[in-house]
């Protein structure tokens, strides 16, 4: 059941010393476009060396690409653009089609593939790292003269940071390399590394200075607006210090639920939409949509059911999208994983219009989605990692207050923080004076990343790639010592005679015909998938089954799917059950030889058979209990994992047709929709 909104009992005013800073507010003269100094500096060096681009959200970092890009199609080159996520490849891939034409630009994404040939490639950083082992053990020099991997501070991310790392070290020298970040603190070290190992200067080019200026606020439960720091020093303001002083207010903000309706009305009474409110969870943004109800009527109804109009045309599945009243009468919406991509892109183009007074987010939002709003509003100074909540990062912060001012629409953007249970107004104080966090090298081995080296190194060779890595140059800096190079050679080698054990590698270090194979497995469990295939398990000829086991090592959430799964039909339980026993003593040894093993749930493979079966979605979702986002994550990934199957058609050629058939069977609207 969910919870009332609280009735609206904010009282709209401002501190009189917000007067002259509201006064500001307005949209910038227009003037000819000219570029900063570090952006002239960026391109300057990456005509002749690697660059290290480190700059605020929105100032410019994409114009910087594009122009080397210009640079290099000018001399007959080619390049790759690599980002984190499918969403920003996509959107980039958008953006160059309309800005170097169509036909100059494609797209590798693992769910989208075409115009692979054109000068420009955008994808993720997997795809360009797989293209790398190719190159490697094909013998090929990567036909590109310009590598971009925006997001660089992925670099230290726990899970993909690898990926990051491991691009840096295997792409040839004669590539230039331009990385762009909004936060990382040790620039000169990572630039320092680059240079050791590709013998080659990696300038540093930092930018302070955001494009659109912040302004912290603070808003009292009252609804009264105050500056959140005094003047320009880094002291608060006595309004803030007499909050957190007094009991009352403090225990009062705590048990109440924020009042959302209440915060538009003061934001929009002050001119301070449209913003973003950032949210602890998904459940949270979704029952937030229930303000609508108190919210007066929007002012330019007509443009945005006229800009509604044209995206359903486009996206004819979310005419009953759930929400759209929400956003049709109150011009708010929710943004988060859950939910479809093509609802979080109809969101963002609806806001990028200017027809949206509010969304209520979650952290994805923050991480590369280009739509600033005027105002962030932040509720919480903690963060959900994947794990636990633990307080705003610089980074997190960074990117979250990235958004608040949007370059050329804004003079002034606008940083909110709400007294709450979660909300501790000191760390946000001094996260507003942090310096980017150093990034910490994550390189680590698993079975894909040691067979795919394998296909182009001896043993001996992939410790020489350890000693150049980041993790090596960080602790050799430091420390002095090669430990950690040592150490990621020691977890080779334990992969390397588990794989030998197992029969994918042979005495000398070499693959076998078996290995060989599976180094094309490029997913998150490549041996047990290639147990199943030697043991022929996998059906060859029901593409609803094939796509079904295939979801369950796709899935990758800890938790179980609610569904239901007594009425499984007789062929997916037997050959789930065939997967289980199969797979069985090879888990068994893998955790006797010291490896992690991850838990599988058969309920995704139920949601998968009744979307590769033909079923509507509604049908599916309703049935399964999944989120959206959730079960379009699933399709995604299982059609990945689909795709890395059909890759092996000179060995398993019934499978790999299989797996074609299934592949098409399950991307479709409304998961597919560029």
């Amino acid at each position: 059941m969910t919870k009332k909104q609280p009735p609206t009992r904010l009282k709209p005013e401002i501190a009189p010393s917000l007067k002259s800073v509201l006064a500001g507010i307005g949209r910038p003269e227009k003037a000819p476009f000219v570029p900063d100094d570090f952006q002239l500096r960026a391109l300057d060096q990456i005509k002749n060396n690697d660059c290290l681009v480190i700059a605020p959200t929105g100032s410019g970092k994409t114009w910087i690409a594009r122009e080397a890009i210009v640079s290099i199609l000018g001399k007959g080159g080619r390049a790759w653009y690599a980002s984190p996520l499918k969403a920003l490849s996509n959107s980039k891939w958008l953006e160059f089609g309309l800005h170097f034409d169509t036909q100059n630009v494609g797209i590798i994404t693992g769910d989208t593939k075409e115009n692979t040939e054109a000068p420009i490639i955008v994808g993720t950083t997997e795809i360009l790292r797989n293209q790398l082992y190719d190159a490697m053990h094909q013998g090929f020099d990567l036909n590109f003269d310009l590598v971009i991997l925006d997001e660089a501070h992925f670099l230290g991310d726990p899970d993909r940071g690898v990926v990051w790392e491991e691009i840096m070290i295997y792409l040839p020298p004669r590539v230039n390399l331009l990385l762009l970040s909004a936060t990382i603190g040790n620039g000169e070290e990572i630039a320092g590394w680059l240079k050791e190992i590709r013998g080659k200067k990696c300038a540093v080019i930092r930018e302070q200075k955001r494009p659109v200026p912040l302004y912290p606020l603070f808003l009292h439960p009252s609804g009264c607006i105050y500056p959140f720091l005094e003047g320009e020093g880094k002291r608060v303001t006595p309004a803030v210090v007499e909050f957190l002083k007094d009991n009352k207010s403090t225990r009062r903000a705590s048990r109440n639920l924020p009042d959302y309706a209440g915060i538009i009305r003061v934001l929009g009474g002050f001119n301070l939409l449209p913003a973003i409110f950032f949210l602890k969870s998904r459940a949270e943004c979704d029952t937030a949509l229930n303000c609508r109800k108190s919210l007066p009527p929007l002012n330019n109804y007509e443009k945005l059911n006229n800009d509604l109009a044209e995206m359903l045309h486009r996206f004819p599945y979310l005419e009953n999208h759930r929400q759209l009243k929400a956003l049709k009468s109150a011009g708010i919406a929710a943004h988060h994983g859950g939910q479809l991509p093509a609802w979080k892109l109809l969101v963002e183009e609806m806001m990028s219009r200017g027809n949206l007074r509010v969304i209520f987010a979650t952290s994805t939002i923050a991480a590369g989605v280009n739509f600033p709003a005027r105002t962030i509003v932040l509720f919480n100074s903690d963060l959900f990692n994947g794990h636990d909540f633990s307080p705003l990062t610089a980074t997190e912060f960074r990117q979250m207050t990235g958004r608040a001012g949007r370059r050329g629409r804004d003079k002034i953007g606008f940083m909110l923080t709400v007294a709450g249970k979660f909300m501790d107004l000191g760390h946000i104080k001094r996260m507003l004076f942090s310096a980017p966090e150093d990034i910490v090298s994550q390189i680590k081995n698993d079975f894909a990343m040691v067979l795919n080296l394998l296909l182009s190194q001896r043993p001996g060779d992939v410790k020489i790639i350890f000693e150049k890595s980041f993790a090596a140059y960080q602790q050799n800096r430091h420390e002095k010592s090669l430990s950690a190079a040592t150490k990621l050679w020691k977890d080779f080698i334990k992969h390397l005679r588990f794989l030998q054990q197992e029969g994918f590698v042979d005495e000398d270090g070499r693959l076998t015909d078996d290995g060989y194979w599976a180094a094309r497995l490029r997913l998150d469990y490549p041996l047990l998938v290639a147990q199943c295939l030697r043991e022929n398990i996998f059906p060859q000829d029901d593409e609803k089954v094939l796509a079904a086991v295939m979801a369950v090592f796709a899935y990758d959430r800890n938790d179980e799917i609610n569904i239901i799964i007594k009425n499984m039909p007789p062929r997916l339980y037997s050959s789930l059950r065939k997967i289980s026993l199969t797979i069985r003593p090879l888990t068994q040894r893998l955790k006797a030889a010291g490896f992690e093993t991850a838990k599988f749930y058969p309920s995704p493979g139920m949601s998968m058979y009744l979307w590769a079966g033909g079923k509507e979605w509604n049908e599916v979702i309703k049935e399964t209990g999944i989120a959206e986002g959730d079960m379009a994550t699933l399709v995604l990934r299982t059609a990945d994992n689909l795709r890395q199957i059909t890759s092996l058609k000179d060995t398993h050629p019934d499978v790999a047709a299989c797996a074609q058939k299934a592949r098409e069977m399950i991307l479709r609207e409304p998961v597919l929709f560029l």
